[in-house]
């Protein structure tokens, strides 16, 4: 059974950044926009780690915590645009066990998340394997199938497949991939994302102008289909 990750931020591209990341690593992801909606999120999900922005609507994270800490001893990362020692101190004394400072690296995140469930005796999550019709992405072995045929990738063709094949059927919107390959702090063309999805198109499929694998839907981005 994955691990469940909640994500707590009212930033709602950053939550998607954050999810599609946290889902290739093979855990299972809930969402909530603000301290109050994490406290309903939290007791429906019983999530095994929190990462949770600061500075929210409604209720922030310190807020959180000093709600979430009379019940619950869940690992708590906590996300903050704010660099004052004073700030890190509030947050780590209200139980978090662990702080990202914003603008942050992705994969900064995901080695976070890992060392933070690993001192709290979780175990690491399953389904580093991904299966999508003929497709087969081992994301440890970064190794790719298709039937019989071994594919090489590079690494931003490896990194955009292993996203959408971990939400098989969800539309990615170019800007959503870009930040996938790049990570947060990359101020690149969003088109780049279409020839990298020409490219594997032309490594996947049988007829890459009839693409059966990655779909595009027009005006929005692309998605894997599910068969």
């Amino acid at each position: 059974m994955p691990q469940t990750i909640l994500i707590v931020d009212d930033e709602k591209r950053l939550v998607s950044l954050v999810e599609s990341y946290l889902t290739q690593e093979g855990y299972r992801v809930s969402t909530a926009y603000n301290g109050r909606e994490a406290l309903t999120v939290v007791q429906k999900e019983k999530p095994d780690l929190i990462i949770l922005d600061i500075m929210m609507p409604e209720m922030n994270g310190y807020d959180f915590m000093r709600i979430h800490r009379t019940k619950h001893d869940t690992p708590i990362i906590m996300l903050t645009a704010k660099v004052e020692d004073d700030d890190k101190i509030i947050g780590l004394e209200l139980g978090a066990d662990d702080y990202v400072v914003k603008p942050f690296k992705p994969r900064e995140l995901m080695a976070r998340v890992r060392n933070v469930l690993r001192r709290a005796g979780k175990s690491e999550p399953v389904g580093k394997t991904l299966k999508v019709t003929d497709i087969i992405l081992d994301r440890d072995s970064r190794e790719v199938m298709v039937g019989e045929r071994n594919i090489d990738l590079t690494p931003s063709e490896f990194d955009l497949l292993a996203a959408i094949m971990a939400s098989p059927g969800r539309v990615f919107s170019r800007l959503d991939l870009l930040d996938v390959i790049q990570g947060v702090r990359y101020e690149g063309y969003e088109r780049t994302i279409d020839t990298h999805v020409k490219n594997l198109r032309a490594k996947l499929e049988d007829d890459p102008r009839n693409p059966r694998h990655i779909e595009t839907v027009y005006g929005v981005g692309y998605r894997l289909s599910k068969g």
